[in-house]
């Protein structure tokens, strides 16, 4: 198994990297991503304390506190890292407000990054909201006022004909997932400069946390082009590139030098687009997942998770995917995605080409998307209904027509709404499409909370407690006429960190749309029928581990099967898989004065 060795010289204490790992001795190529069973350095006493990757506080025992010079640093008792864990779960929980446990969790990160990932597995459905949505929007809205140390990469245009140094500069060396965003269209809060790299800090937490990925592997980066936020540029305690966002031609060069960078330097990691404005998103996914294991979760993950509601949701009624009719109230970078995603779950079950684009409808900002007008954006042509369905279904595309309008016509049996809108989803509408269907599925999907196209409770409220409901933002189930509701999260940390394991385990080559339709089944599959039985088209939060083996499971399997990765036999998947999950634990610290046998960082 795999032994961490660290060895930094004199590098004096307040130059070490924030998580200094060396690469992994390795005594087989399939462990590569197995966590480490040792940690060796040649550093002791208050340095060990100070490095988030090696402190144990009080966790440290008698014979290592004696051996790595330690004794007398520390109180008395000797605890274990399930009372370390117990104390530190009672200090979130006494936190006045949300912000304040966002500032309380990643202080804990900052110094002890077992005991923060031993917290967040074992409290993940209480943690989620508050280091990542909704409590991260805030935080990255008053990240440089609430800025306490240094985590992951920022990359600026001053650094464009070296980015590969910047990269080489990371704390570790064999970096399998990294996470980047542009930091433009931050969850619904739009541009929020440097202020966006909370995003991918959350995610690599859930990474961790929800998949098992070794946090040794994983790497946040902000790509710092400047900001358009005026507010922010006036500000005079902001910490970001402060000049006006790189645009055209320049931003390209940018970024097409950053991912040469990455190939460059980090071979075998997957990257992971985020919060990307839909203008670049759909550019920047099309021109690079070919050349490098990439997606955008955006795009392909909230496809991914909201498929898989759709399919979770048959399972309910018992109907088929091809018979599925979807409206639509936006059209940017969620409900796009998920119309390519849905095409294709509905191709899978047999459905030609002409019944699936007869069976989706979209609304954008400016009204109903058809054939026959002006669609500027590329990607809504996508979503425009043909002239020859609305003949089919009797719509008049001579005149400007409302959404109850279209769903009179069209009696779609879902409703999905990504337009960050509060709401949009009307009793009107809602009642509208629950006439026609018996168990409507309605998806209010935008967060955070306050923009949500409806809540749950007015969703069953207008359909009469028919409609089957999920939200995008966490929400408390529903009491109608006497029934519990149970809501579901169609959050896409159902998805990428399964994904995102099982692409790096089998160092895929591509990521493809098929291996997000592979996952959508895997969650619907996943979802218990007791939770089915009570409305809930998601499994709960707190079986995020157990899901994302599965899908991880799938995935490779998927690679090996269509040669888009390593070829693995089926018997040794599920075994490679959960080899690589680590549960956070700490290992023994063992003492070299062998400088040669060490990595210098």
């Amino acid at each position: 198994m795999p032994r961490l060795r660290m060895a930094w010289g004199d590098v004096p204490m307040e130059r070490v990297p924030r998580a200094t790992y060396g690469h992994a001795m390795l005594t087989h190529p399939l462990e590569e991503l197995s966590a480490p069973t040792s940690i060796e350095t040649k550093k002791s006493g208050v340095w060990l304390l100070d490095n988030p990757s090696t402190n144990q506080g009080t966790s440290f025992d008698r014979e290592q506190r004696r051996s790595l010079r330690l004794h007398g640093m520390l109180p008395y008792r000797v605890t274990t890292l399930e009372e370390q864990a117990a104390a530190a779960i009672d200090q979130i929980r006494a936190k006045a407000t949300p912000l304040e446990r966002y500032i309380g969790l990643a202080s804990l990160q900052d110094r002890n990054e077992v005991l923060f990932y031993r917290v967040l597995v074992d409290h993940v459905a209480e943690l989620m909201p508050i280091v990542y949505t909704p409590t991260v929007g805030e935080a990255c809205q008053k990240f440089s006022h609430i800025y306490r140390s240094a985590r992951g990469l920022w990359i600026t245009p001053d650094d464009l004909d070296d980015i590969p140094t910047v990269l080489r500069n990371a704390p570790t060396k064999d970096v399998r997932l990294i996470v980047v965003t542009d930091n433009e269209r931050i969850l619904g809060l739009g541009d929020q400069g440097c202020g966006g790299m909370g995003i991918p800090i959350g995610k690599l937490a859930l990474y961790v946390a929800g998949a098992g990925l070794h946090p040794s592997k994983c790497l946040p980066i902000s790509l710092d082009v400047g900001t358009d936020n005026a507010e922010l540029l006036a500000d005079p305690l902001y910490l970001g590139y402060p000049k006006r966002r790189l645009r055209g031609r320049a931003y390209d060069e940018f970024v097409e030098a950053f991912v040469r960078a990455v190939r460059e330097v980090f071979p075998k990691a997957v990257l992971q687009w985020e919060d990307f404005h839909k203008d670049r998103a759909f550019t920047l996914l099309e021109r690079y997942r070919r050349r490098i294991p990439s997606f955008n979760d955006d795009i392909q993950g909230t496809a991914s998770v909201t498929v898989a509601g759709m399919l979770a949701s048959l399972r309910i009624t018992g109907q088929r995917m091809a018979d599925q009719r979807i409206l639509f109230l936006g059209a940017g970078e969620a409900c796009t995605g998920i119309a390519r995603l849905a095409a294709l779950a509905m191709r899978a079950d047999g459905a030609d080409d002409e019944v699936i684009r007869h069976s989706m409808a979209a609304f954008d900002s400016r009204g109903f998307l058809h054939e026959g007008q002006r669609i500027d954006e590329p990607h809504k042509l996508e979503l425009a209904l043909p002239l020859a369905a609305m003949a089919h279904y009797g719509i008049d595309a001579t005149r400007a027509l409302s959404p109850v309008e279209v769903a009179r016509a069209m009696k779609p049996t879902m409703l999905v709404g990504a337009t960050a809108r509060a709401g949009t989803f009307t009793r009107e509408i809602v009642e509208e499409v629950a006439k026609h269907v018996e168990r409507p599925l309605v998806l209010p999907l935008s967060n955070p909370t306050s923009k949500a196209e409806c809540t749950p409770a007015e969703a069953l409220s207008w359909s009469g407690g028919r409609a089957l409901v999920a939200t995008g933002s966490p929400f408390e189930d529903v009491l109608h006429q006497g029934r519990r509701h149970v809501i579901g999260q169609a959050n896409n940390v159902f998805i990428f960190p399964g994904l995102g394991l099982g692409a790096a385990i089998a160092e895929a080559r591509e990521i493809t749309n098929e291996m997000f339709h592979v996952a959508s089944a895997t969650l619907a599959r996943s979802v218990s029928a007791e939770r089915l039985a009570r409305g809930a088209i998601y499994p709960s939060q707190s079986e995020l581990r157990r899901v994302s083996f599965e899908i991880a499971c799938a995935i490779v399997r998927h690679a090996s099967e269509h040669d888009l990765g390593r070829r693995i036999p089926d018997e040794d998947v599920e075994p490679l898989v959960r080899a690589s999950i680590w549960d956070p634990a700490y290992v023994p610290l063992v003492r070299s004065d062998n400088e040669s046998r060490g990595v210098r960082g």
